[in-house]
């Protein structure tokens, strides 16, 4: 396979030496990042420049050999997005793509892997959904609300993170209190009907830290489907929530770690009960709630060489999504188009244990069990029903072999109750010379999937299904120059896929599975893909006052199942070049104004490629300023130029609209 689409780069890579990546899409590796939330959280606390999701334990950049984007709250608060899918789209490697507007169903893709192939973590809590029929994590609910920090980490990382993370990691982290009292609160009004309000309190005195934080989230929204084809009714979301963490140091060497997040939203959707049974105008809406919890305790041995971390983590997702016309429209008593409920329950031990200066070792165990009802009242006689467990074990080394290079290698065992053991690996090195202003980052990594409950046990469902399987791997460069005040990177990165699932037709097919299948289908290991790309990103604090950033990604994602019809093309909605600019000042007055211009280019709806999603350019300016120390006012105009796109076919998108606000903190 080779690389495509490669005279847009030179144009790019100029942009990218003369800018910088977004001011709220990548942090800086000289920018201090705060203490993380995972084993080793205590020695990242007087750490700065680290990284935490990569290797299971606070890093410094500098020795972690995967590509990584951190985001800070402070670049979080300069982006303005409420969404998580909305910042997460300015992240080189990352697309996105939603059904409509705010709310609606977000699918986020890391190099071109497929969206359920991606791991969301919140708070070190696995969320993924096992109703969702890839057991993939939709980001429509996922608000900025209290989180401190995200990490994102590209490529395979199974070793780690187990089933899911072919494409790589999205960890949420939500803040914590440094002081003995403070808090903050946030109100915001816009376009559409929009309005925003979140708070937080918290503490710290002596053992105790703890704090607490609300939210609440609602717009009118725009027809889901799209005006320009007919859409008249808007799609309204409501969402609200909250989360809280609280430790409590029983010894010195001993801590009580309890992390809740719970989020609860309404969002109205189209369907195609119109009643013509095409795509249209609906009064359909449906309801989603999720509680996460994570209760620990944290042991320290050793005189801290000897971190422990034993856990008992719940995440419960309940949908239900309703039709006022479906009675009406089918000649059935119930409202209800689908109701589903799902559960997992993980105990999770990890250990990460000095070895000697610069080589530490991390360790763990896991027994991970999910569950599954859903049940779609209309069209079924009765609900689907399916749980399974994966015990894991997984081991992983890290050194400085050598002054500036550090090596890592890890491996991992699952064994899934329904499909039997699998094991993965991977390996990086990170090489840092000349003082600290050139470093080397080369990765390999494997990730897996389990196959779903949905894709198990359904009606539809296949119990000779074999995991998905990935190879992935990934080198680049990031040099520093003019004394860190500009950084430049470029990445490489492939992956093949093979054993990926997908659902077959028995349309006109009677031999096979399909001779004795009576619901017109089953899923199957039918499908392997092959993706390649290059990341350009770079950071220039040009003056005190003046940033300039920008990034570019190239990302050939194929269909490469041996005679499909589809084989050699790109597959749905992940266009193969985007690209991030962003210019931000600060005024003699204090004012700072940021203009960011984010570009996605042509993709398709479908895999035949026969519907065209034509690229587009958005351009959002954003305002800020600070009253006095403690109160900012601030406001932004999103798709200035209100041009019409489209990530969904035939779905509606956010035209020019502002948004105002202020945020307090004490």
């Amino acid at each position: 396979m080779r690389l495509k689409s490669l005279s847009f780069i030179p144009l790019l890579a100029a942009s990218t030496v003369a800018l910088a990546l977004p001011a709220a899409a990548q942090v800086a590796a000289s920018e201090p990042a705060p203490a993380p939330d995972e084993a080793g959280a205590a020695a990242a606390t007087a750490v700065s420049q680290v990284v935490v999701t990569a290797n299971r334990s606070a890093t410094p950049v500098a020795q972690v050999g995967q590509s990584f984007t951190v985001l800070t709250q402070a670049q979080i608060q300069l982006d303005q997005e409420t969404s998580v899918a909305d910042i997460l789209d300015r992240t080189p490697g990352l697309s996105v793509s939603r059904n409509g507007g705010p709310g609606e169903t977000t699918a986020v893709f890391i190099r071109g892997a497929d969206s359920d192939q991606t791991v969301a973590l919140v708070d070190g809590v696995k969320v993924n959904d096992p109703t969702d029929p890839g057991t993939g994590y939709d980001f429509a609910n996922l608000i900025s609300g209290d989180i401190a920090r995200i990490e994102v980490l590209r490529g395979p990382q199974s070793t780690l993170y187990g089933s899911e993370a072919i494409g790589g990691v999205v960890n949420i982290i939500t803040a914590g209190a440094t002081k003995p009292l403070q808090g903050d609160l946030k109100a915001e009004v816009g376009g559409y009907g929009t309005s925003y309000f979140s708070g937080a309190l918290g503490g710290k005195d002596g053992p105790v830290v703890w704090r607490l934080s609300a939210y609440d989230d609602a717009t009118k929204g725009v027809p889901c489907f799209d005006e320009a084809f007919g859409g008249r009714r808007p799609c309204a979301f409501h969402a609200n929530g909250l989360s809280g963490r609280f430790t409590y140091d029983l010894t010195s060497y001993l801590q009580l770690d309890e992390r809740v997040y719970y989020t609860r939203s309404r969002a109205d959707f189209d369907g195609y009960d119109t009643p013509t049974f095409t795509f249209g105008d609906d009064n359909e809406y449906g309801t989603t709630q999720q509680l996460v919890d994570y209760t620990g305790l944290n042991l320290s041995l050793f005189d801290g060489r000897l971190k422990n971390r034993l856990a008992f983590e719940y995440s419960a997702v309940d949908h239900d999504n309703q039709d006022p016309d479906q009675p009406a429209n089918l000649g059935v008593p119930t409202t209800t188009t689908f109701v589903a409920a799902g559960r997992t329950n993980t105990i999770e031990y990890e250990g990460s244990f000095e070895i000697a200066p610069n080589y530490q070792a991390v360790f763990g165990a896991q027994s991970e069990r999910s569950s599954l009802y859903a049940f779609s009242p209309a069209f079924e006689l009765a609900p689907d029903r399916g749980h399974d467990t994966i015990n894991s074990g997984y081991g992983q080394v890290t050194g400085e072999v050598l002054t500036g290079l550090t090596l890592t290698g890890g491996m991992r065992y699952d064994d899934q109750s329904n499909v039997g053991g699998h094991v993965t690996g991977q390996a990086s090195a990170a090489w840092s010379l000349n003082s600290g202003n050139t470093v080397l980052r080369a990765s390999f990594g494997q990730g897996f999937k389990a196959p779903s409950l949905y894709q198990l046990y359904s009606e539809y469902g296949n119990l000779a299904l074999k995991p998905e399987q990935a190879d992935g791997w990934d080198a680049g460069v990031e040099q520093h120059f003019l004394n860190g005040r500009l950084v430049v990177q470029a990445t490489y990165f492939g992956r093949v896929t093979h054993n990926l699932i997908d659902f077959v037709s028995c349309f006109g097919i009677t031999t096979g599975l399909c001779a004795t299948n009576v619901v017109g289908g089953y899923y199957a290991n039918v499908a392997r893909a092959e993706a390649e790309g290059l990341e350009l990103q770079s950071t220039w604090h040009m003056t005190d006052r003046l940033d300039l950033s920008a990034n570019y990604t190239l990302d050939n994602v194929e269909d490469r199942s041996p005679g499909s019809p589809t084989e050699g093309k790109q597959l749905a909605r992940r266009p193969e070049n985007t690209a991030n600019l962003d210019a931000g000042y600060v005024w003699p007055i204090k004012l700072r104004t940021d203009i960011a211009i984010r570009y996605a280019g042509d993709s398709f709806d479908d895999d035949a490629h026969a519907i065209l999603l034509k690229s587009y350019a958005l351009v959002d300016l954003r305002v800020s300023y600070p009253l006095q120390q403690n109160v900012e006012l601030y406001g932004r105009i999103e798709n200035l130029t209100n041009q019409h796109y489209e990530t969904t076919y035939q779905y509606g998108t956010l035209g020019c609209a502002a948004y105002a606000g202020v945020r307090l903190s004490f």
